[in-house]
């Protein structure tokens, strides 16, 4: 029976799932000034662009092994861009924001759980939000007839969304099987990983992993948290764990054979696979070298004679071993070897479906909603046009009632039925529509 506040206690401690927003930076607005100099009549306009906003990039670093740090930290914003100046100095550009994650790091979006990027080596980089453009500033909107404009245009938002961090260790071999069967102490023995033994449930608070030198070649293997009945629906530490073991190419399945504990080691077997199957069929079907583990302690070769025989019938091969004394260790390490040197590479291990990054792109179309007591019009072209108008000058809304005809926005207006005096509302600026 699992210990609730023992299994409580190793979800704090191990973290391989997060959840994090992340935003781009804010495209710098665009300037609205004029040249000014000593002794010299008033110039045109020579209001800079604002600055390009900071993208969000992840980043796969082999130094980080644990997302434990997006446990504290769940907010990710890259620097916006500078304002426009004067002199037609343009602002400066937002820093881009760097967020360092493991090797084997997989980033979905949250809402629809689709794949943005798997990040497998070292080094690669993923634009996850890219940061707004910046807005003109008033010397592109000078014209032989507007020669002096006041407005300019606002720099555009940056990308925004919800992510998943799901870290899955890149390992060729995984170690399988119950808590307490000697998996821990089996890895210490084959590689220099120094994984927590206890003789507990649950001992194993996050997959270790460790390298085997064969001299003329090696392998990683990943010892991964005892797995349980009921693990494929998250009892225990269920599925946080079972994702670890996705990408190995092998598996070790170690059975304790003893029978010491009182268990049946064919029924562990079975179990385990069950739990491996309703988790994910393409998992339950890699390839499996079964070890009986504990072949030092009594009764184990009377159990062993039937595990054999039921193994061999399923089509496994079967080691006796005792990671306590390491005997037959050396034998699993050189079939291990044989069985993965023959192994055809795996290309892709993950078969997802990507997120398509055009969602992300907020929409140029232009809609007209009637409300109680206004008619609003959304989009990103009128969300543009707002911004780049100063009410407040009268060449400004002159360009703007121009661009309410051109951009469609009147007549969409006129076919939702919009009278004379109604009220139109775009992004917080209302007036009154006249004909």
């Amino acid at each position: 029976m699992q210990h609730p506040l023992l299994v409580q206690e190793v979800r704090k401690m191990f973290s391989d799932f997060a959840k994090v927003f992340v935003k781009a930076g804010d495209g710098g607005n665009g300037a609205v000034t004029f040249h000014r100099e000593k002794y010299v009549a008033a110039d045109g306009p020579d209001g800079g662009d604002g600055g390009r906003g900071g993208s969000v990039v992840f980043v796969a670093d082999k130094n980080i092994n644990t997302l434990l740090d997006f446990r504290y930290k769940r907010k990710y914003l890259a620097e916006n861009g500078g304002a426009g100046r004067d002199a037609k100095r343009n602002g400066k550009n937002g820093a881009d924001l760097e967020v360092r994650v493991p090797v084997g790091t997989l980033l979905r979006e949250a809402e629809s759980n689709l794949v943005i990027c798997d990040l497998k080596e070292n080094g690669q980089r993923m634009v996850v939000a890219k940061g707004g453009s910046g807005g003109w500033g008033n010397a592109h909107f000078a014209t032989a007839t507007r020669q002096t404009p006041k407005f300019a245009k606002s720099g555009m938002p940056g990308q925004e969304l919800m992510i998943t961090l799901e870290l899955k260790l890149l390992a060729d071999v995984g170690l399988l099987g119950f808590p307490n069967v000697g998996k821990s102490t089996f890895l210490s023995i084959i590689s220099d990983a120094r994984p927590k033994i206890a003789n507990y449930h649950f001992t194993t608070l996050s997959p270790n992993l460790g390298v085997v030198d064969m001299g003329d070649g090696g392998f990683v293997v990943a010892d991964i948290p005892g797995i349980i009945e009921g693990a494929h629906e998250g009892t225990g530490l269920g599925h946080e764990f079972l994702r670890h073991i996705e990408r190995t190419k092998l598996l070790l399945h170690i059975v304790d054979v003893s029978g010491i504990e009182g268990r049946n080691p064919v029924e562990d077997f079975a179990a385990i696979n069950n739990e491996l199957k309703l988790y994910s069929e393409k998992l339950s079907q890699k390839p499996q070298i079964v070890l009986a583990n504990k072949a030092d302690l009594p009764g184990f070769e009377e159990n062993y004679e039937v595990f054999k025989a039921e193994m061999e019938k399923q089509g496994h091969k079967v080691f006796p071993i005792s990671a306590a004394t390491k005997k037959g260790i050396s034998d699993v390490l050189k079939y291990t070897m044989e069985v993965l040197s023959n192994m055809p590479e795996d290309e892709d291990a993950d078969d997802c479906e990507m997120y398509d990054f055009e969602m992300m792109k907020q929409s140029d179309e232009i809609k007209v909603i009637k409300t109680e007591d206004a008619y609003e019009v959304e989009g990103l072209k009128a969300r543009k046009l707002v911004g780049s108008t100063n009410f407040d000058d009268y060449e400004s809304l002159q360009y703007f009632q121009r661009a309410l005809i051109k951009s469609g926005i009147i007549r969409m207006l006129e076919d939702a039925g919009i009278n004379e005096g109604d009220t139109v509302r775009i992004y917080g600026v209302e007036f009154d529509f006249v004909k």
